[in-house]
């Protein structure tokens, strides 16, 4: 399988379906953190792909696309430890984007995108902890999904953070992304009856956008929107400030992974590249008891989303502040714009909500830009109807 836009961390491997059904014929790569028999995963990290075992079976969620008849091709590559939302790899390289070569992908599943982006396979399976498949599927202008936290089985995925951490999925193709939620979300997890009545227009996520053409671009899809839900209403999402709930999202991540990984990198004291680095410097000096108050920001976020967005609610934010940053930026700039982006994406994280990111808007230059719709817990089968409800009407 040729790999032309570096997407791929081992592209010879393949997995037959082992049985018939919805996602025959279809094909799909999976992030290089996802276990597979016989394979060892580098998470991004040549020190990790050393010091680790190769699997002993394959991650349920492969298991269950196998047995849709879905063929496996390939793993993706991916930022060290998932740490990033850049998609450069001081190892391994940066997958180049197909819609923006000049510019990154975005990160961590950076491969992932960039190969469903590229149409080498159908769909793709990555990890979204803080945004990890909502910000490339932005920057790489396809369609994307972060599930309710625990709607999609995560065993058999490397961990970055436990209480974050959720398998998501991405295609160029809406009727694609809507299928493989029917295979991989959680049986057990009954729809509600309610569809969606009112949409939520969150000022204060839409003032992070960095261009008014990005704002003009993404706002063309509102009258279909309206057209769809009767009831829409401006609100501000955050008291405190969606700069306050972002580093609140940033201080609890970054505990839980340095809980998750500390003895590894204690032991091993593996070579991270720029950025990765100082992030794992920074949450090993964490103390849970210094931190209280942000555990009870998350609660209360928690509490403000599922009240807002009830049985009926859906939520409209752009994905990302704008599109994909230059690649080789300097450190400053480009963690400035990652923290924008946090602002955006720590919203359905803090809470656990799904997320489905639409690729509708340019920014002046012509990149893409994501739309999203968020909707309450175990919604998410409701979240892609409405979304390909959206999409259908924007392109009649």
């Amino acid at each position: 399988m040729e790999d032309r836009y570096h997407a791929y961390m081992n592209r010879e491997l393949e997995l037959k379906p082992t049985e018939t059904g919805s996602l025959d014929g279809f094909t799909f790569s999976v992030k290089d953190v996802f276990a597979i028999k016989g394979h060892k995963s580098s998470a991004g990290n040549p020190d990790y792909l050393r010091t680790h075992e190769a699997s002993t079976e394959n991650a349920p969620v492969i298991e269950a696309l196998l047995q849709n008849g879905a063929t496996l091709k390939g793993t993706t590559h991916t930022d060290e430890l998932m740490y990033s939302l850049n998609g450069e790899n001081a190892h391994y390289g940066t997958p180049v984007n197909p819609k923006a070569p000049d510019h990154i992908p975005g990160g961590s599943s950076s491969g992932s995108a960039v190969a469903a982006a590229s149409g080498v396979v159908d769909f793709t399976l990555g990890t979204d902890t803080g945004g990890s498949v909502r910000i490339p599927s932005s920057y790489c202008g396809i369609f994307g999904v972060r599930p309710t936290h625990g709607a999609v089985e995560i065993k058999g995925v490397i961990p970055l953070a436990d209480s974050f951490d959720t398998v998501g999925w991405m295609a160029s193709d809406l009727s694609t992304l809507v299928k493989v939620g029917k295979v991989i979300i959680d049986k057990q997890i009954a729809p509600t009856e309610h569809g969606f009545s009112r949409v939520l227009y969150a000022t204060d996520a839409w003032e992070r956008i960095l261009q008014q053409q990005i704002t003009e671009s993404l706002h063309r899809s509102l009258p279909v929107i309206k057209s769809i839900c009767p009831m829409f209403e401006e609100i501000i999402l955050s008291d405190e400030g969606l700069d306050r709930w972002a580093n609140a999202f940033r201080i609890l991540q970054a505990m839980e992974i340095w809980e998750e990984h500390k003895d590894w990198v204690e032991k091993v004291k593996p070579t991270f590249g720029p950025g990765i680095k100082d992030r794992f410097e920074w949450a090993s000096t964490l103390k849970k008891e210094e931190y209280e108050q942000e555990f009870h920001l998350r609660e209360k976020v928690k509490d403000r989303l599922y009240t807002l967005l009830g049985d009926d609610g859906i939520l409209v934010i752009p994905t990302a502040p704008g599109g994909a940053p230059l690649k080789n930026l300097a450190g400053d700039e480009l963690e400035d714009y990652r923290s924008r982006a946090m602002q955006l994406t720590c919203i359905a994280g803090l809470a656990g909500l799904p997320q489905v990111t639409l690729p509708i808007g340019e920014d002046g230059e012509g990149k893409p830009v994501g739309l999203s719709f968020i909707g309450n817990r175990h919604q998410d089968l409701q979240l892609l109807q409405f979304a390909q409800e959206v999409w259908g009407k924007l392109n009649k």
